[in-house]
């Protein structure tokens, strides 16, 4: 009779972890928040964008031999080629992306806490440099 009752004491402990093992499974669900991408530099671009040429992406400065939104100089898109291996043509600073990305290359070297610095790098060096700045505040 003991033997009985430990068998059935055994089937029952056996029945019950099987159905406690067969119970549903919890869910845990993901959510997924698409977020704005982070652009330090979003308002300088548009400031210098404003200042160099009043966005006009097929801009032309004869004098400097200066091209696109950002006035990129030759001696500076050859600079950027170098430095990263591009192959951009002149002509290619008249694309909105391109002087961009040439744009954002040497913003980044500075970082997006000084954008003084990077206004003021971007238009040459020394003290000419300042009414540039206070025009680029403007629009900041």
């Amino acid at each position: 009779m003991v033997t009985n009752i430990r068998k059935s004491v055994f089937i029952f402990f056996i029945l019950l972890s099987f159905s406690l093992k067969a119970t549903a499974p919890s869910w845990h669900s993901l959510t997924i928040i698409e977020v704005a991408p982070v652009e330090p530099y979003k308002k300088l671009i548009y400031a210098i964008g404003m200042v160099e040429t009043a966005h006009d992406t097929l801009a032309f400065n004869p004098i400097e031999d200066a091209r696109g939104i950002f006035q990129i100089r030759p001696i500076r898109l050859i600079d950027y080629n170098r430095r990263t291996r591009s192959n951009f043509t002149r002509q290619d600073l008249f694309k909105y992306e391109v002087s961009e990305k040439i744009f954002l290359y040497f913003a980044s070297q500075i970082g997006p806490n000084n954008l003084e610095l990077i206004a003021r790098k971007w238009n040459g060096s020394g003290h000419l440099t300042n009414g540039y700045w206070d025009r680029i505040k403007q629009y900041l």
